[in-house]
């Protein structure tokens, strides 16, 4: 999104633009009821004039007769200013007046026929110091006794031109408002913005795990100052409370590893004796012994694991990883475990797909899809098919030897997406499903198909941790076309012109 349409889809902006609107709207009614009353009032004095002078005229009329009439129209006709006449005999016949021709716009089919007068705007001509010039006027037609016809107009051309001045006034007053309005909401809008994004920055990196972080306050007097003192003090008491709670997992997690490991130390050394050796119960229930406490000791230090990367542990140590040969690492690790299994690893990977993050965590996440599809991965596949043994002597043996050897496949699996970049695991297993995807990624949450199996529910808890920590989500779907889980890593890419060269380097402990 850009800057110009990020601003103009800010609430300030469109709360300005609401307002410019209205208070526009409020000012063209009242400009607009001005214009109408002013253009009202000066139409009513031209009609009172054109009223008045018919009936003076009339009046002299009455008292002399045509001839009257004509030496008043002839005397008014010399006098300047906007009175307009014209006086024809019945054949149409100018006798005075200072108007050259009967307007036709006049002429109305009453005013010929003798029944009425119909009025109106019409056009004529007169001389000015320019030459030539036509204007605009009223004129009433009025049927004299005796045949005549008598025109009484006045000139509204200054009306006119001051009607068009003040909307010309109106228009540019209208636009400069709008104008003025709309460069105030944006400078509202980008000054509101700015500490909202100040604002936004602060909370992602507070959600990145730093924690002391605090929103910027520029002034406490204002409302979003006021809310910037309240959130920063909730965020204390955040920190306050993660901090306690982050020391009493710590503690006890190592005050329980320590006593486990001494534990696991003694039962190792019973085990080294010659007469544990002998006893094979005995012997039986201390290696279990053992396994159930490496099993704890796992437990807790994934549950440690995550609440460093939850705390953004890792964070800083950032690096262009090679995601195609990460994979590689990964399959040269977990390949003799697959196929003991009975399961052929596969990688398919672009080569070009590169992210920027911690390459060991990111190595232990895949680890863990990986450990997982090679425990759960195969479970659809084996159903329906013999145990393959055999004894090896006769043909029949030999086959289902190796329908037992092949149960099926994992595939790592990288591609860029868009901007992003997904890295996972795919497998033929029975899959999660799609009402449960969401819920595995939390810690301790096994499904119940998946409880006889050892594991203690961390596995995909770590997996979402590493994504978060990466600014990426972890995405379970259907493996299709052949069935199964795909657990997917989704991270931003990276730029090509920010490769790293060959990761052939040993991945590390996963």
């Amino acid at each position: 999104m850009t800057a110009l349409a990020k601003l103009f889809s800010t609430t300030t902006f469109r709360l300005a633009l609401a307002y410019l609107l209205a208070y526009s709207l409020a000012a063209a009614v009242v400009v607009g009821t001005i214009f109408w009353k002013t253009n009202d009032m000066l139409t009513g004095q031209v009609l009172q004039t054109i009223t008045a002078e018919v009936r003076g005229l009339r009046e002299q009329f009455e008292v002399g007769g045509p001839t009257l009439l004509a030496r008043t129209l002839l005397e008014r006709s010399r006098t300047p200013g906007n009175s307009l006449y014209f006086l024809a005999d019945a054949r149409g016949r100018k006798i005075a007046g200072n108007l050259d021709r009967v307007p036709p716009e006049l002429l109305s089919g009453d005013a010929q026929s003798g029944r009425g007068a119909a009025g109106g705007l019409f056009r004529y001509r007169r001389r000015a110091p320019t030459g030539p010039e036509t204007r605009l006027a009223v004129g009433v037609p009025i049927r004299v006794p005796g045949g005549a016809l008598l025109i009484v107009g006045r000139d509204v051309e200054d009306q006119r031109d001051f009607a068009n001045v003040v909307r010309r006034i109106f228009l540019w007053g209208f636009g400069f408002v709008a104008l003025v309005g709309l460069a105030g909401g944006i400078w509202v809008s980008r000054s509101i913005l700015k500490r909202i994004d100040a604002m936004t920055r602060a909370s992602q990196r507070i959600m990145a795990g730093n924690l002391s972080e605090r929103i910027p306050l520029e002034s406490s007097s204002d409302e979003l100052g006021r809310l910037s003192q309240s959130l920063n003090a909730m965020l204390e008491r955040i920190e306050q409370l993660m901090n306690g709670l982050r020391e009493v997992s710590d503690n006890i997690a190592h005050d329980l590893k320590t006593p486990l490991g001494r534990l696991r130390n003694r039962v190792e050394a019973a085990l080294r004796d010659g007469e544990t050796l002998a006893h094979a119960p005995c012997r039986e229930v201390l290696e279990r012994t053992i396994e159930e406490a490496d099993e704890l000791i796992r437990t807790f230090n994934a549950l440690l694991s995550i609440a460093r990367l939850e705390a953004g542990a890792g964070a800083s140590a950032r690096e262009p990883v090679h995601l195609a040969g990460l994979l590689a690492d990964v399959a040269e690790l977990y390949g003799p475990l697959a196929e003991e299994q009975g399961l052929a690893l596969e990688v398919e990977a672009d080569e070009e797909v590169q992210v920027i993050g911690d390459r060991q965590l990111l190595g232990q996440a895949l680890a863990n899809l990986v450990d997982n599809a090679i425990k759960y991965g195969a479970g659809r596949q084996a159903q329906g098919r013999g145990d393959g043994e055999g004894d090896g002597d006769g043909e029949g043996g030999g086959e289902g030897g190796d329908q037992g050897a092949q149960r099926g496949r994992i595939v790592l699996r990288a591609r860029r997406e868009g901007a992003q970049a997904a890295i996972g695991v795919a497998d033929e297993g029975p899959g999660i499903p799609e009402a449960e995807r969401e819920r595995v990624l939390k810690r301790f949450v096994r499904l119940e198909a998946s409880r006889s199996a050892p594991g203690s529910g961390l596995g995909l808890a770590l997996v979402a941790a590493v994504a978060r920590l990466h600014g990426g989500t972890v995405r379970l779907g259907d493996n299709a076309p052949g069935g199964g889980l795909e657990a997917m890593i989704v991270l931003p890419a990276a730029s090509a012109h920010n490769g790293v060269g060959d990761d052939g380097g040993a991945m590390g402990e996963a």
